[in-house]
């Protein structure tokens, strides 16, 4: 379901004041939750740090320059003005959006998570102006995630015969430790002392987990690597030791939500699993984002094998309010993934059903329409839902998933039709349908009732 003008100009409202005078805290009757996809895919982080530190009137002259006298500026600044005018995109879509929390997936970092140029520099200089006559928005608290994109690991992981300690030598996929990060934003305030990371916590101690086999050398037009053969591990035994489940991280951070009833707490469970492609003949990939989703399932159900990056052990507390946010890169009924473990996680008895796969999930009018506009790939063109599809892959990918115990009053999928306004968000004659001109995928988000 696609936001309407007029309901955008109320913003959410999702507020209610306590009282008149303005140093009263604000009490939340709803929020809005989201998660985004937003492809910023740079070859260092350093570049996108200097995109994002651009004044708005510097990224003005250039686009300027770009659209009236191209011939005067160099290729390179031909390609800046292009990033510019995506993130402008970008920046108008959250704003149409207006989610009080979300999560920015591919928004690259210093791999640490600790160098907050660019995510300060997005909300001052792109955020906090309007974008095409869009008001303004600003989110209080800020929060880079370390990653193991592009960490290096010290083995030689995709088997070549070369220790590059990038790429597929790396703890996860990435040129450079720090790309492919996630970023989140929140007008709640994080409870620092309560966020939980796992990035350090190892694939092989999730029960039933062991050393991927190679299963088929036909998988690989290169074949087995040589001396090996189908059946035998992939890793060697010191790599399978020290691999760590997530290929960028999950992350566990609370958030707390003044309401009429005092404060409310949501866990805002947040990762971004490998995608299940690219594979190699041990089908690494494919196990490899099973086993992320399959993250998520045993921490909702409290499950004591965790430890997370400061040593604390077990999974989420029972009874607590959580929303499982993020780019999951699997369909439960399409798709090169895992398609069980999502389909799984989406109808577990800890999870809102109906905002999942009933009534209230996110839908739009522009899935559909892609397929005919052959802007979405026409393989999958007869999924069973066009209207749920996140993604110009034609697949549901991405998703924002309440816990049981939150009620839900609306839901959407940021993905407008020809018809609607936004429109040129999702789709350009000159950028194309996909990271030209905002994203691949499409912004999905969520409203949480919180008066019940």
């Amino acid at each position: 379901m696609f936001l309407k003008k007029s309901l955008l100009a109320v913003s959410i409202a999702l507020t209610t004041l306590s009282g008149c005078n303005s140093n009263t805290p604000t009490e939340y009757s709803a929020a809005r939750f989201a998660t985004y996809n937003l492809s910023f895919d740079r070859a260092t982080y350093e570049i996108l740090a200097d995109e994002m530190s651009m004044s708005h009137t510097d990224q003005s002259n250039l686009i300027n320059m770009f659209k009236q006298s191209p011939e005067r500026l160099t290729e390179d600044q031909k390609a800046t003005a292009k990033r510019i005018i995506q993130i402008r995109n970008v920046a108008e879509t959250i704003q149409r959006v207006r989610p009080n929390a979300f999560v920015l997936a591919e928004f690259n970092n210093d791999g640490e998570g600790k160098d907050m140029t660019a995510i300060n520099g997005f909300h001052d200089n792109y955020l906090a102006y309007s974008q095409n006559d869009q008001r303004p928005i600003s989110f209080t608290f800020k929060k880079n995630v370390a990653t193991n994109t592009g960490r290096a690991s010290g083995f030689d992981l995709d088997r070549d015969g070369k220790k590059t300690d990038i790429k597929n030598d790396a703890w996860g996929f990435g040129g450079y430790h720090g790309q492919y990060a996630f970023a989140i934003f929140s007008q709640f305030e994080i409870d620092e002392k309560n966020v939980r990371t796992f990035q350090n916590f190892k694939w092989k101690d999730m029960p039933g987990e062991e050393n991927l086999k190679i299963i088929d050398c036909k998988l690989s037009k290169s074949g087995c690597p040589t001396g090996m053969k189908e059946g035998d591990n992939w890793y060697s035994d010191e790599a399978w030791q020290q691999m760590p489940l997530s290929s960028k991280n999950h992350v566990d951070v609370p958030l707390i939500i003044p309401t009429k009833a005092g404060n409310e707490v949501i866990h805002f469970l947040v990762s971004h699993p490998a995608p299940p492609i690219f594979n190699n003949v041990a089908n690494h990939n494919y196990e490899h984002n099973r086993a992320e989703l399959k993250f998520w399932d045993d921490y909702i159900n409290a499950k004591s094998y965790f430890y997370d990056d400061n040593g604390k052990t077990g999974g989420l507390a029972a009874g607590s309010k959580f929303i499982i946010a993020g780019d999951m890169n699997a369909d439960a009924m399409k798709g090169d993934g895992d398609r069980l473990t999502i389909d799984k996680l989406l109808k577990s008895p800890y999870v809102n059903i109906n905002a999942t796969v009933g009534g209230k999930k996110p839908t739009s009018k522009g899935g559909p329409e892609c397929f005919d506009l052959g802007h979405c790939k026409a393989e999958n063109s007869n999924t069973l839902y066009p209207e749920a599809i996140t993604s110009v892959s034609g697949l549901r990918l991405d998703y924002v998933i309440p816990s049981s115990n939150l009620s839900i009053n609306n839901s959407g999928v940021f993905f407008p039709s020809s018809r609607e306004e936004g429109y040129h968000l999702v789709f350009d004659k000159e950028l194309g349908a996909s990271k030209g001109v905002t994203s691949d995928h499409r912004m999905v988000w969520m409203d949480l009732d919180l008066t019940k």
